[in-house]
């Protein structure tokens, strides 16, 4: 099974994929999509929509992990936050129907560290620890893995391969198809 964790943002979404084989997860590839914080917001929305949908084509998952809203002290920065996260479920309800879930934040660092209220460095700890050490463009992204990471193992017992640790690249980063490779004809 191939999950596809996204965290959702306005400017910048985290999205993580990973393969799930009997009882072990492999990292397959994650980055980032980036916005144009200069686009206005209403007109940014399309641009999001458009990355989503490209991002789908692309993976081509089996199912789709979200993060459920947070809570942020400023009702603006929460409104524009629900309006992108709609912008992109929507570029994928039609097709994952049924394949599309939510897991809220506590619940995300709690399967990774044990308890829910975890700073963002010990997420990334368990992470590396699990599916090997790699750079990532941002927060959002490494967290993108943790919530495939809790799709997968909320979705039945897990054992996570240990790995070597891989210095991510900026040519991997670069190479989906490569990493893809084992997509290639399916429909």
């Amino acid at each position: 099974m191939i999950v596809l964790g996204i965290d959702p943002g306005s400017i910048t979404t985290g999205w993580a994929l990973l393969k799930s084989e009997g009882n072990k997860v492999h990292y397959v590839a994650s980055g980032v999509l980036q916005f144009s914080a200069k686009t206005p917001f209403l007109d940014r929305l399309k641009e999001i929509k458009q990355k989503s949908e490209d991002l789908i084509l692309e993976t081509n998952p089996d199912e789709i992990s979200l993060e459920s809203l947070i809570y942020v002290k400023s009702p603006t920065a929460l409104i524009k936050l629900a309006q992108a996260r709609g912008v992109i479920i929507s570029a994928m309800v039609d097709r994952f129907t049924g394949k599309l879930f939510e897991y809220s934040p506590n619940l995300i660092k709690s399967t990774a560290v044990g308890h829910g209220h975890a700073d963002k460095e010990s997420v990334r700890k368990f992470i590396d620890m699990m599916l090997g050490k790699r750079e990532y463009a941002t927060h959002d992204e490494s967290d993108a893995i943790a919530i495939a990471l809790c799709h997968i193992m909320n979705r039945g017992n897990v054992k996570l391969k240990k790995t070597k640790s891989a210095k991510k690249t900026k040519s991997s980063s670069n190479s989906l198809a490569a990493a893809l490779e084992h997509r290639v004809g399916k429909s």
